[in-house]
């Protein structure tokens, strides 16, 4: 089969492969953000970029800085351990010079044990002098034991003299403390039998001031009662006169005026025993308030009292006032 190119075709072809390899070469322009020079904030990069430069300026700088540090403490690094390696050879020939000079074989032998005739010879100014008696024995021994044995024992009935002062310190301060526990419970009961007593009294008071106030009142009360009666009663009459038999009170009328007279007394009793009720609490709160106080008084004078004398027992530490007995608890021994 042949194959027919027209001159428009090729020209079609090749105008469509030139706009292709434009098309490509533009992209290659505009979306490489390497080599594009438009749709880019020039200033923006410049600043950037010199932003970056300083950086690495800065960086540069810093980490010669460090490398200079670092040669630096390398130098004094090798100074020190030279100037050690100086002084170790200097301490190792002036310990040489001294065994040379001052330990030498022929001046040991003056000393040595299996030569006693050289030991002999020893020049007796020039040998080790030392305490009678064995090598190592002490000849004051027992006499320093005696007075550690004298002194130890003084020193444990210093001890058990305090310790038992001490106590007895304590026991006294014990029995303070119980006296006047017992004084404060003794002090409380007589508070209490005296509120006893004035309660006992008060009441007793009470109840006579009620019945003679009953009495009273009974009394004031049957007085309008037979003032009532001999009103309402008539008076007997004559024989000359009244011919008929005795003429009495109508009897409602006479109802009436007990009823009234009853309402009277009660409204009255009532009235009384308000009043009466509102004496009693008056009273027991007085009471009351006198009592509590009477016993805070007697707390606080107790009170005070033993804070005086414990204050005047103890010793006045804050003050700085410090005995000799202080110092003596110590143990001042050397050993």
């Amino acid at each position: 089969m042949f194959n027919f190119d027209l001159a428009s075709d090729r020209l079609a072809n090749t105008s469509l492969q030139r706009r292709r390899n434009d098309e490509t070469e533009r992209r290659e322009r505009i979306f490489n953000d390497k080599v594009r020079m438009f749709g880019v904030d020039k200033e923006a990069l410049n600043s950037q970029m010199k932003e970056k430069e300083k950086q690495e300026e800065a960086a540069k700088v810093e980490q010669n800085a460090r490398d200079a540090e670092m040669l630096h403490n390398n130098k004094v690094a090798c100074l020190l351990h030279s100037r050690e390696v100086k002084e170790k050879r200097a301490v190792a020939k002036t310990i040489v010079d001294y065994r040379l000079q001052y330990q030498q074989p022929l001046c040991q032998r003056d000393y040595d044990l299996s030569a006693p005739d050289r030991c002999g010879n020893t020049d007796p100014g020039d040998a080790l002098m030392m305490l009678p008696g064995l090598l190592g024995e002490d000849p004051d021994s027992e006499s320093r034991r005696q007075r550690q044995r004298e002194q130890l024992r003084e020193w444990l009935l210093q001890q058990q003299g305090e310790r038992a002062a001490e106590r007895q310190r304590r026991k006294m301060e014990e029995h303070r403390c119980e006296q006047s526990r017992a004084y404060m419970d003794k002090k409380a009961l007589q508070l209490q039998g005296i509120e006893m007593q004035r309660r006992k009294a008060e009441t007793v008071a009470t109840k006579e001031y009620n019945l003679a106030k009953r009495r009273c009142s009974r009394c004031q009360d049957e007085q309008p009662a037979r003032a009532a009666g001999r009103c309402c009663t008539p008076a007997p009459p004559s024989a000359w006169s009244l011919p008929s038999s005795d003429r009495k009170a109508p009897l409602e009328n006479l109802q009436q005026i007990i009823q009234f007279q009853k309402y009277q007394i009660e409204e009255k009793k009532r009235v009384e025993l308000e009043k009466k009720r509102d004496e009693e609490q008056r009273d027991r709160r007085g009471s009351r308030q006198d009592w509590t106080s009477s016993v805070d008084n007697a707390w606080d004078s107790a009170n005070v009292m033993l804070a005086q004398t414990h204050k005047q027992q103890e010793p006045d530490i804050e003050r700085g006032s410090i005995d000799d007995s202080f110092f003596s608890k110590f143990n001042t021994c050397s050993r």
